[in-house]
């Protein structure tokens, strides 16, 4: 038999109000779903100096920024400098690649052009296609995505099919098929503005199967959950428990494969731009100043360095900002 319990004080001062009375703490609150995530994601160094750098970035690359950082740091991008330029050999004739207080980068062989501004000229061109790009795959990807996980049958094996085609398809090669045929002006568009038009296109209708399939995965999981047969038991009809009950649900891995999906497509035009199907010069394009520079690294090596650490560090800071918000939206993180 246990031994009773031996308790001191009067039956008043075990009551539970007189227990708390006098005890100074704060009243406890709920945390929504997002203010944890935030949480987590603050903690996360290594993902906010990738999300600071890539803020840093897109507010360099707005158009009235952009002009104003070039004017005091440098010069705009078409602009000559001849002068500081060796006339026989071609490189710049200061060392360091000609860095200065006026030309914090360099400036260009041959033609003495300012690299930081054409670097910062070239951002907002890489930004530009990459988050459009990836808007086009978002959504193309969100609606066949849901629509093959919830329907499944015919529907879903029809999606599946058409996503393994579009897997499948040589991308590069229809990229530069396609250059050579660009009318001079379509949709009132001309020049690089056209050029920049058919690439987001290009990257983007392309590229949705991949965050398809992932949307595809969540949903069929997602069309199983108690709350969507209560809405179904409800007579909800399909549309409101595609974009009411399921898509709400499916914002933290958009986001993430947002994040991560936007320096792929960076890349994938900094390629095109290298093999020449990009952004024609002289407007700056990163792949293009790399394309440029590898006839002159002999004579200036910094114009291979300065843009291709432009596209390392900026794809480095979005992959670690996407992988820090991974972390920070799963829900089975600790």
């Amino acid at each position: 038999m246990t031994a009773p319990i031996e308790v001191s004080g009067s039956e008043n001062e075990a009551q539970p109000d007189a227990v708390l009375a006098g005890i100074d703490r704060k009243a406890i609150q709920g945390r929504s779903l997002g203010q944890i995530a935030w949480l987590r994601l603050r903690r996360d160094k290594v993902a906010i100096s990738g999300g600071l750098f890539v803020l840093l970035l897109i507010i360099l690359a707005m158009p009235g920024v952009t002009g104003l950082v070039v004017g005091l740091f440098g010069s705009p991008p078409n602009e000559f400098h001849q002068n500081l330029v060796d006339a026989t050999l071609g490189g710049p004739l200061k060392s360091f690649g000609g860095m200065s207080a006026d030309h914090i980068f360099g400036v260009e062989p041959i033609n003495g052009r300012d690299l930081f501004g054409r670097v910062l000229y070239g951002a907002r061109v890489s930004l530009l296609i990459g988050v459009l790009a990836t808007l086009v795959s978002v959504v193309i990807g969100t609606v066949m995505g849901i629509i093959a996980g919830y329907f499944g049958g015919w529907v879903d094996t029809l999606i599946a099919r058409t996503m393994d085609v579009f897997l499948a398809f040589p991308l590069v090669l229809f990229a530069i098929s396609l250059v050579g045929v660009i009318p001079r002006s379509l949709f009132g568009l001309e020049g690089n503005n056209l050029r920049m038009g058919i690439l987001v296109f290009i990257i983007g209708f392309f590229n949705w199967p991949y965050i398809g399939r992932i949307i595809r995965g969540q949903t069929m999981s997602l069309r199983e959950r108690e709350f969507v047969d209560a809405a179904r038991s409800m007579g909800a009809r399909n549309s409101y428990i595609l974009f009411k009950e399921i898509l709400p649900n499916l914002v933290a891995p958009i986001l993430v494969y947002s994040t991560l999906l936007i320096p792929t497509n960076i890349l994938f035009e900094a390629a095109l731009s290298f093999l020449g199907v990009g952004i024609n010069p002289p407007d700056p394009s990163w792949g293009g100043m790399l394309s440029q520079a590898t006839e002159l690294y002999s004579v200036a090596p910094h114009f291979v360095i300065v843009p291709g650490l432009a596209i390392f560090v900026t794809v480095l800071a979005f992959n670690l900002f996407g992988d820090g918000l991974r972390d920070a939206l799963d829900p089975r993180a600790r």
